[in-house]
This record gives structure tokens, C-alpha cells and sequence, in this order.
């Protein structure tokens, strides 16, 4: 696919972007950063998380708290 992607935009663009809300075969990776040939940025469903993380695109920060259990485990053995 990547190299398809890659042929298809010969001659219309120097760079190429290709999304998705998985993740990439190794095979996909070493495509993509093939050497000698156009750049093609993957962006996986991780790095598109972080991405609108780091914009706060759609989304509202939220602190969570989690009870350290150990801590409070000395008060209760009286």
C-alpha cells in the first residue's frame, strides 16, 4: 500500500502523508523511509492521539487521581 501510495504521487507532491487509527507493518515502515525515495509520513493511531493531545483538538484536559493503596494500608492495620 505504501508503495503504491508512494507511485501514485510521483510527479504531484515531494512529500506524502498516509493516517490511521491502527498501527503499521514493519514492512509499511521500512517502505515508507525507503531510502532514495519520495518521504511518506505514517501517522498511527497513537501518534494521531498524541497529535491532538498536544493541540487539545477536540479534547479537555482532566487530572486523574489514583489511591495508593499501600499508603493507606498502614492505618488500617490496628
Amino acid at each position: 500500500m505504501v508503495g503504491d501510495f508512494r507511485n501514485a504521487m510521483i510527479g504531484r507532491a515531494d512529500k506524502g502523508i498516509i493516517l490511521t487509527t491502527g498501527t503499521f507493518t514493519n514492512e509499511a515502515i521500512k517502505e515508507a523511509n525507503r531510502d532514495g525515495a519520495p518521504q511518506i509520513e505514517l501517522v498511527d493511531g497513537e501518534k494521531l492521539v498524541d497529535m491532538f493531545e498536544k493541540v487539545e483538538l477536540g479534547l479537555k484536559p482532566k487530572i486523574v487521581y489514583e489511591v495508593d493503596l499501600p499508603y493507606f494500608k498502614k492505618f488500617m492495620e490496628d
